[in-house]
């Protein structure tokens, strides 16, 4: 069998097997009633157990792919190594997340700022098979469509609502993604290297990407597919690095179509070697003395029609989920500029230097930088990794350059990336190191042992190696959850879309989402709720009910298409209405549809909605502020008003 096709095959049992591995362990766990994780040490002592499990599983991949590939080894075992070690990654997953959230509906930080924009965009994406923009009534999504799109999929199978999706969905991409990059670790190196490398990245994504699941995805594959792109633009020969080149090409396009900040770094390294490449090729060239290529060389164009192709191929790709937005942009839909950028906290005024932070993670990202300095000139690993750390600090640097401009590049999202590459390098440094310590195990005084003794003895020190290496992979994961502290605890604080609270506490007003939800389906009984337009500022109502949405959470993730201040401006001024004609009047002049309801909170004198505006470059760069509905604006026939709970919902006619 080819050896592509192999590998295809190898990738969809490893699919195969980390979804079950993560179905078994989510539905198991939904079985039982468990205390909240932050109430008890139950979950807590089970997520040990099952980390434990999923290193175990990918030593035994290691030792069954070793046995395999010795001389006279079988072959099954080296199958079942390659097949053990990516299904021990994708337990990894399901385990250090989906123990700790067993007794929550939600997934890590709630509902709670950024995750409810996320909640409502996956809400949206399965309630239609197109890309809709997350909030905004006849628009095409700004927002990279592609993990969300397959979500919403997910929740049409699942038969769960958006917001019910959002965990096992979060869980069960990252497992499948850990398992396939485990994959590809194992096909770019020795097993038993990949499979320790393809362990220790995932365990590095899960403590400081996993919040935000999709970008965790991209950041996963971003260090093997720079080894992939340095092969592609600056190959050992002139015909060698076209599978690097297709590989790249599908990663850019698949990434531009989930998180474009990712994807953004990605293509800068890519275009970085481009550069590096043929600078190096040049001065070779010169240094041979001759114009023409050396054997082992490639023409100096190479590079660049490399780079080329990656480019307009991963564009291509890209397309699919970004055209629609771009075809309504040059049509010339009124937008305006968009504030995705405007974030400048505290971590964004300094470059990152994990290596510096200590701890078992610091140090093995030291050990990563001294080894991509040392190997710079031998490894061609150790080049890649070296240009992505390279491309990362100059994405920071620019990034805190920019903001004389009035905006920034968002570089302090990059720290998980650039502790990944680091990592992995780390891992590298780990293994030559202990490659050194078992070869002189073998040997005495400079001279080699007898060959049973030398054997026997190094036997022993690799044990050792693996032994101290599985508890330091243990030790690692077994403090994730820890790092995750408050994202955990929002899961179980945040009230879900049954109304209820995970720990067991009285819920919020967001219990009162259901009957408010049916205030407004009652007074619509003949369209459906993704046909009606609602201006709701209730925490997370839109992220639990997918309603088109009057304004979007924040600007920062709005559409620019949709004119967010242009829509705050024209709710600004509701409050002057003194009449429900007047009123009524106000909402048919805007140039959008305007709402159906209005969920807002009484008052004294009339009902109050809680805008939001962007305030960089200050930080925090939200400002939330209220505008109050006179309550003569909304009398006559236009409006009806129902009192539910702490909220009003005001119907329009």
């Amino acid at each position: 069998m080819p050896v592509a096709l192999r590998g295809l095959g190898l990738a969809g049992a490893a699919t195969l097997l980390a979804a079950v591995v993560t179905a078994v362990v989510l539905a198991g766990f939904s079985l039982v009633s468990f205390p909240a994780y932050g109430n008890s040490n139950v979950l807590r002592a089970l997520t040990v157990v099952g980390q434990a499990a999923a290193v175990a599983l990918v030593v035994l991949g290691i030792l069954s792919a070793r046995a395999g590939e010795r001389p006279g080894g079988r072959a099954a075992l080296v199958r079942l190594g390659k097949l053990a070690a990516p299904t021990g990654s994708a337990l990894l997953v399901a385990a250090t997340l989906g123990i700790p959230l067993a007794a929550s509906r939600l997934y890590l930080h709630g509902v709670s700022v950024d995750q409810e924009f996320r909640t409502q965009f996956l809400g949206r994406s399965a309630t239609s098979l197109g890309l809709p923009d997350m909030a905004y009534a006849d628009l095409p999504s700004f927002y990279p469509s592609g993990w969300f799109w397959l979500g919403g999929r997910f929740a049409n199978l699942a038969g769960l609502e958006g917001w019910a999706a959002f965990k096992p969905w979060s869980i069960l991409s990252l497992a499948v993604a850990a398992a396939l990059v485990t994959v590809l670790w194992t096909r770019l190196l020795r097993t038993d290297l990949g499979a320790a490398v393809g362990l220790a990245s995932t365990s590095i994504v899960l403590a400081y990407g996993s919040p935000e699941p999709y970008g965790a995805i991209v950041a996963l594959f971003i260090p093997p597919v720079l080894i992939l792109a340095w092969h592609a633009v600056n190959p050992t020969a002139r015909h060698a690095g076209r599978g690097a080149a297709l590989a790249t090409t599908l990663f850019l396009g698949a990434s531009a179509s989930t998180y474009t900040l990712y994807t953004g770094l990605a293509a800068g390294t890519v275009v970085l070697m481009a550069l590096v490449a043929t600078v190096a090729a040049s001065v070779a060239r010169r240094s041979a003395g001759g114009p023409h290529p050396t054997r082992g060389s490639f023409p100096l164009w190479l590079p660049a029609v490399r780079l080329a192709a990656i480019g307009f191929g991963s564009i291509a790709i890209a397309l699919m989920v970004w055209a629609p937005y771009l075809l309504a942009a040059l049509r010339g839909t009124p937008a305006d500029s968009g504030t995705a950028m405007h974030y400048l906290p505290d971590a964004g005024a300094r470059l990152p230097l994990p290596m510096t932070a200590g701890g078992l993670t610091g140090w093995v990202c030291l050990a990563g930088l001294v080894w991509i300095v040392v190997r710079a000139w031998t490894s061609r690993r150790a080049q890649a990794l070296g240009l992505g750390v390279v491309a990362v600090y100059l994405w920071c640097l620019a990034s805190m350059a920019i903001t004389v401009l009035g905006t920034t590049m968002l570089g302090f999202r990059l720290e998980p990336v650039l502790i990944g590459l680091l990592v992995v390098a780390g891992v590298f440094a780990i293994a030559d190191v202990a490659g050194l310590a078992v070869r002189a195990a073998g040997r005495q005084n400079g001279a080699d042992r007898p060959a049973a003794e030398a054997a026997d003895r190094r036997r022993r020190a690799t044990a050792v190696v693996g032994v101290v290496a599985s508890l330091a992979a243990l030790a690692h994961a077994q403090g994730i959850p820890d790092h995750l502290h408050e994202e955990i605890r929002l899961a179980y604080t945040d009230t879900d879309g049954h109304g209820e609270r995970a720990d067991r506490y009285p819920p919020g007003p967001e219990s009162h989402y259901a009957e408010v939800d049916e205030t407004i389906r009652e007074a619509f009984p003949d369209r459906r709720r993704t046909d009606l337009v609602v201006v709701s500022t209730a925490d997370a109502f839109l992220a639990y009910h997918p309603y088109l949405a009057f304004q979007a959470v924040t600007s920062h993730y709005a559409n620019p298409l949709g004119r967010y201040a242009d829509r705050n401006d024209a709710m600004v001024r509701w409050q002057d209405a003194t009449s429900g004609d007047e009123l009524r009047a106000m909402m048919d002049e805007t140039p959008w549809r305007g709402p159906d309801a209005i969920v807002a909170r009484p008052s004294g004198d009339g009902y109050t909605l809680r805008l939001a505006e962007d305030t960089y470059p200050n930080d925090p760069n939200v400002r939330r502020f209220g505008v109050t509905i006179p309550a003569e604006a909304v009398e006559g026939p236009h409006f009806e008003v129902h009192d539910v709970g702490p909220f009003a919902v005001i119907v329009v006619r």
